[in-house]
């Protein structure tokens, strides 16, 4: 015996124009004939024959009269079909949300506290929506995988596109939670500066800092640990008008990586469009305003003329990196972290004169 919570459900249906269109060439009726004989126009009963009209009641009554066929059979046919295609658009919606949904780092996500553990597929893709505050996919990928947010990542160090969503709506979750006084950008142009001095203190204290300094200019500094898969260093975009966000991922977990991306982020707060989202992967690029931002970066730690006088006297040691960064008022990591970029310096050498970052 079958048991009475399983369903009879084929994987095909027959429309009810094919019925019809048998029934009109078995009986030699053209469409417009039996329209005519319907009191119908010629139109609906080829879109019904197309599938692209339903059979209604009144038209079912009609096909009985014409046709000899029970009004209850035609609307049976209908019923059948029109199951049939919701229950294929259900499960062609069902398998894109699961796929949808496995672009996440879910294992990450549960483990950090950001989804539940145990979860059906559907149950995930409703908290996924909800974590990220819209009402479905298709609003999820307006806002984020079809927005003006510019992935400006090196091709070598591409990220995960939903990944990067995920870490980019904890540091909107947090910013939307800070308290920041109106954007000024004069406040902030100084912040800037007091934030520069700040890299000589210890990393908690300086970070905490330098929080306060930005929230007291409109900005929000967000610190987010990233997801796996995502190379990203730093982001900046606008919550509102009157609020923008700096985020740092610190994926590199050194103080000379952490200042420049903040120096950077704060390069496209003040020098670029509102409507961008900045995603930065800390890679040498060729975009004109990444580098107009690296260059603004730089020169807002050290000063262009006394970078370039410093790298005359080299080779450098440790003895010069240490005074030239007290003279410039800034951390020697930062010095060293410079060096090497630029290649005046092995990556090997003077990596203890750089302060771990814990993310």
């Amino acid at each position: 015996m079958i048991a009475a919570n399983q369903h009879f459900a084929p994987d095909y249906a027959v429309a009810p124009g094919e019925v019809l269109e048998e029934h009109l060439a078995a009986r030699g009726l053209s469409q417009t004939r039996f329209a005519k004989l319907c009191g119908r126009s010629s139109k609906l009963i080829n879109e019904i024959v197309s599938g692209k009209a339903p059979v209604e009641p009144e038209t079912a009554l009609e096909f009985e009269r014409v046709l000899d066929l029970d009004a209850r059979i035609w609307l049976g046919i209908e019923s059948e079909y029109r199951l049939h295609l919701a229950r294929r658009a259900e499960a062609k919606e069902t398998a894109a949300a699961v796929e949808w949904k496995n672009e996440f780092p879910l294992r990450e996500m549960k483990k950090r506290g950001y989804l539940k553990k145990s979860a059906s597929d559907a149950e995930v893709v409703t908290e996924l929506l909800s974590f990220f505050g819209v009402g479905s996919i298709e609003a999820w990928k307006t806002k984020y995988a079809e927005s003006a947010i510019a992935y400006r990542h090196s091709p070598s160090f591409g990220s995960n596109r939903a990944a990067l969503a995920a870490w980019l709506r904890l540091g909107e979750q947090h910013a939307e939670g800070l308290n920041c006084a109106n954007y000024d950008r004069q406040k902030f142009m100084k912040a800037t500066q007091r934030i520069r001095r700040l890299t000589q203190k210890p990393m908690n204290e300086a970070l905490a800092d330098a929080q306060r300094l930005c929230s007291a200019a409109g900005v929000a500094l967000a610190l987010i640990k990233p997801f796996s898969g995502t190379a990203v260093s730093g982001a900046a975009w606008w919550l509102s008008p009157r609020k923008a966000v700096i985020q740092l991922s610190m994926r590199h977990k050194t103080d000379d990586h952490l200042w420049f991306s903040f120096f950077h982020e704060a390069a496209h707060v003040l020098l670029h469009s509102k409507r961008n989202t900045f995603v930065d992967g800390m890679k040498d690029q060729a975009d004109e305003i990444e580098a107009q931002a690296n260059q603004w970066a730089g020169d807002r730690l050290v000063a262009r003329r006394e970078w370039k006088r410093f790298v005359e006297t080299l080779p450098a040691d440790e003895d010069a990196v240490r005074a030239f960064a007290e003279r410039q008022g800034i951390a020697p990591g930062i010095v060293v972290g410079r060096l090497q970029h630029e290649r005046r310096l092995p990556w090997s050498r003077l990596n203890h004169l750089k302060v771990r970052v814990e993310g």
